[in-house]
């Protein structure tokens, strides 16, 4: 077998600064924990309608300590059924987000790993996802932020990959980690976590890799945080407000890779207790995912032989709506809606007042089957617009409906935006 060539130990000191010694976070401290009730009760009293929300949920509340009054069993009983049935038609990165939860610290479930050779699936989904790579002009099975998962799932619990292999997949330039012409941001952070998570299983020689391996990955990191600070608005959110949790965890992994002056942790965390208050983060997924920067974690913190450690056990409230119709708010609205794809459809539509913009595709397509016809599925952030006139969205050929209102594309997806009288929606048909 050849050998590898190594970095010298003084060189991997210094070349790579162990990313745990050099966080620099700011979380939300105890007198100000009680702007976090929102979330808390966001994941006590949603219905969960799948079993990666469920993952979502189980691995936050996990890692930040925090158990909530007769959540955790259902959570873990949803969790358990993605682990115990046929997982060919589990995506890769619901798999991921499994073994995450199931494995976050040690737990009586973390076994399930073992025994149903969960790592052993993911190293072979992993590999289909490269596959399709080679294969469909670049493009994985799902999408680059599952593929982030996956990697960071296997580095996390010992599955096998190729060092050399992930230096060549996850370059900065690849045209995966954008959405149009724009960047992801929580694509890219997921894959800071996950290659911060490979250097430093590089450096523990827990795996091995030449130089010129080790030093590409390390500059993937640093032209990847480059891109997540160059999203940075001036309210101190990144990129917008669902992805700014995932963004801060790849931030704190990655201070060596940054100057202070650059990003001020301290106003993002105050701008997203903001948005909080006024019932962002009203999706399990979305409160899951943003809460453990909050509280000074990342996923990297994820440890099947730590024990599982409860901080505190919370009452949480029924959540309250973010915001309230006044009672002389009209009771219902007029919304303008379309449809392009090569060509513009329009209508106008009269919906209840609160509405959110699946209600004005409903109400459209009442109207008109044949032009405003749509379908959807169901996913952790809510549903999601697979066709629209029987034209679906495809991963490989870089296709998706996308929501705007007023020319600009949303954030939020069609079951959660709510919806304002004299607006001008759109759905199109857009390539990324």
């Amino acid at each position: 077998m050849r050998q590898l060539h190594q970095l010298p130990l003084v060189g991997v000191l210094l070349f790579f600064l162990i990313p745990s010694q050099l966080r620099n976070i700011c979380e939300v401290n105890e007198d100000n924990r009680f702007h976090l009730n929102p979330l808390f009760s966001t994941m006590s009293y949603s219905t969960y309608t799948s079993e990666v929300q469920a993952a979502n949920v189980l691995l936050s509340l996990r890692l930040v300590g925090i158990k909530l009054q007769n959540v955790e069993q259902k959570l873990m009983r949803k969790v358990k059924n993605t682990a115990v049935r046929d997982v060919s038609d589990t995506s890769s990165g619901q798999l991921a987000w499994t073994m995450m939860a199931l494995g976050a610290c040690h737990n009586p479930h973390e076994n399930f790993i073992t025994d149903l050779q969960l790592v052993y699936l993911l190293e072979e989904k992993f590999q289909e996802e490269i596959e399709n790579m080679r294969t469909h002009n670049g493009n994985p099975l799902t999408n680059y932020y599952q593929l982030s998962q996956d990697l960071l799932a296997l580095c996390l619990f010992s599955g096998k990959y190729s060092v050399t292999e992930i230096a060549e997949l996850f370059t900065p330039e690849n045209k995966n980690y954008y959405f149009g012409n724009q960047f992801s941001v929580d694509t890219g952070a997921m894959a800071v976590l996950a290659l911060t998570c490979v250097k430093k299983s590089i450096i523990n020689r827990q795996m091995q890799a030449d130089k010129k391996t080790s030093m590409s990955i390390n500059n993937h990191i640093e032209l990847l945080i480059k891109k997540i600070l160059s999203e940075k608005k001036e309210n101190g959110l990144i990129g917008n407000i669902y992805s700014t949790g995932e963004a801060m965890q790849a931030l704190f992994v990655s201070s060596n890779h940054y100057n202070e002056s650059e990003w001020n942790c301290q106003q993002t965390l105050d701008t997203v207790l903001k948005e909080i208050s006024q019932g962002a983060f009203n999706i399990p997924t979305a409160a899951a995912q943003i809460l453990p920067a909050l509280m000074g974690k990342t996923y990297l913190n994820v440890n099947k032989h730590s024990p599982c450690v409860c901080a505190s056990d919370v009452n949480a409230s029924i959540p309250v709506p973010g915001s309230v119709t006044p009672t002389n708010s009209p009771s219902s609205i007029t919304v303008h809606y379309s449809v392009q794809i090569n060509e513009t459809y329009s209508t106008t539509v009269t919906v209840p007042n609160g509405s959110v913009f699946l209600n004005v595709m409903e109400a459209a397509k009442k109207q008109n089957k044949t032009i405003f016809g749509f379908r959807m599925k169901k996913t952790s952030w809510g549903p999601y617009i697979t066709s629209v006139q029987g034209l679906r969205a495809n991963n490989n050929d870089n296709t998706y409906w996308e929501i705007l209102s007023g020319g600009h594309s949303l954030s939020q997806g069609v079951g959660s935006y709510v919806v304002h009288n004299g607006e001008y929606l759109m759905i199109r048909w857009s390539k990324y």
